[in-house]
């Protein structure tokens, strides 16, 4: 097995020569007795367009609730994932101290950081170069964040929204392992190996989150002791096993009231101290970081994992309807609204290709900034209709689609660009209006 050194280098204050060592008696006794491995991930994730008291009553409710619960893990270590466009807006409302409470964790090797997408857009919805700059957008803000703190081996993502165009992105920008949903899962169900897939770019580590146990959870339809019980019998009679729940750190104090302490400050604090009711020794559980498996266990290919997310039911995939919260082939929302970021998306591009003036430059910018915001997911999921319908949400990512129109529009009209090509931009903006005024007609019913 491979040990992974990478963490021994994230801060300067860190003893190395003392804390590997005994990281390596650890280590040993890990391999030497048989174990049950918990590596639970927190999704934490706001839209741009989210409410400010919606926002504060989450920072509240949820995110410092868990910052103090993760303070006191000790010997334990969570997976957590943190948007760029949540940390933007944590700044933008003088939150800071849920940044601040983040890095102190990772700095005291309590958490470890996934890269994700910036603003939450459904990777396999839009072009690859746009997946690409979400991903590196975060890159650049979690490091703005977290300074030297951010340095994440895996990728969360959105939704996990999973196609097979994806890892290659994912590999190019650094990344060792991936998580998706087990629905994705294409072989035998990774207990005590980690799954891989091979791409041009080099291989992939791919983890798979428990559906079920994590779905149990985030609805508050297990105990604690159920959920033990539940570790117990997936290990069976294996050796050493891992399971992997993922879930919104909202659901914690914010979607379910008081389940940060009901539920996952009991489970932690009794892991910590053995209390996990199994009276077999090889039932210890332990809670560990997802890139902490990629030391444990061993790898095996496996062929690509389905397009999926962790929405999308078995007759979804029947069904060929894979992202069926953001894309739903018979939601006519949902298609009036790709047809409309179809139609904006490329009139930024040509935007930014064909400004060459001051002007034309300033708006091809701002058709730019807003077009990242303009991709977020949730304006597709409040349409989905499963059952979710808000129109205001709907209405604020159109809104944030109209900017960027407008801006893109205005930037070609101001360019030097041929006369054809500005009266085609003219087409285009006049087209994507009235896709915009069909969705507007479609949320009064």
């Amino acid at each position: 097995m491979e040990l992974n050194y990478t963490h021994f280098s994230r801060t300067s204050s860190y003893c190395w020569h003392s804390s590997c060592l005994s990281y390596l008696r650890i280590y040993a006794q890990e391999v030497s007795h048989p174990m049950i491995y918990w590596a639970p991930l927190f999704h934490f994730y706001q839209p741009p367009t989210q409410l400010p008291d919606v926002l504060d009553r989450i920072c509240d409710e949820c995110y410092r609730p868990l910052i103090a619960i993760f303070g006191d893990l000790k010997k334990a270590r969570v997976t957590i994932n943190v948007t760029g466009s949540l940390i933007e807006l944590l700044r933008e409302h003088r939150a800071t101290d849920v940044i601040d409470g983040l890095r102190r964790l990772v700095e005291n090797y309590r958490v470890e950081f996934t890269g994700t997408a910036m603003y939450h857009p459904i990777l396999p919805l839009i072009p690859q170069r746009e997946g690409r700059r979400q991903i590196v957008l975060n890159q650049r803000t979690g490091r703005r964040a977290f300074g030297d703190a951010f340095h994440p081996l895996g990728f969360f993502p959105p939704e996990l929204c999973f196609a097979p165009e994806v890892v290659p992105t994912v590999l190019e920008t650094g990344h060792r392992w991936l998580l998706a949903s087990g629905v994705a899962c294409p072989s035998e169900w990774p207990l005590d190996y980690v799954a891989s897939v091979a791409s041009d770019e080099g291989d992939l580590a791919v983890f798979f989150r428990d559906d079920l146990l994590s779905n149990r959870i985030a609805f508050a339809d297990l105990d604690v002791d159920g959920f033990f019980a539940n570790l117990r019998a997936l290990r069976g009679k294996r050796q050493s096993v891992y399971v992997i729940t993922a879930m919104d750190a909202e659901t914690f104090g914010h979607h379910v009231a008081g389940w940060e302490q009901r539920f996952l400050a009991q489970a932690i604090r009794r892991v910590a101290d053995g209390g996990t009711g199994g009276s077999d020794p090889s039932d210890t559980i332990q809670i560990v970081s997802i890139s902490r498996l990629l030391d444990l266990f061993p790898r095996r290919h496996v062929p690509m994992p389905r397009a999926s997310s962790w929405s999308t039911t078995g007759d979804d995939l029947a069904a060929g309807n894979p992202y069926p919260l953001w894309k739903d082939p018979g939601n006519r929302v949902h298609q009036l609204q790709w047809e409309l970021t179809g139609l904006v998306l490329d009139l930024a591009h040509r935007a930014e290709a064909l400004s060459n003036n001051d002007v034309s430059r300033h708006h091809a910018r701002i058709a730019r900034v807003q077009m990242d915001r303009a991709l977020h997911s949730c304006q597709y999921w409040w349409a989905s209709r499963r059952p979710m319908w808000e129109i205001n949400m709907i209405n604020r990512g159109l809104l944030a689609q109209q900017e960027a129109l407008l801006n893109a529009a205005r930037a070609i009209r101001s360019s030097d660009a041929p006369d054809y090509t500005r009266a085609d931009a003219i087409y285009r903006y006049v087209a994507a209006r009235e896709v915009a005024a069909r969705i507007l007609d479609e949320l009064v019913g």
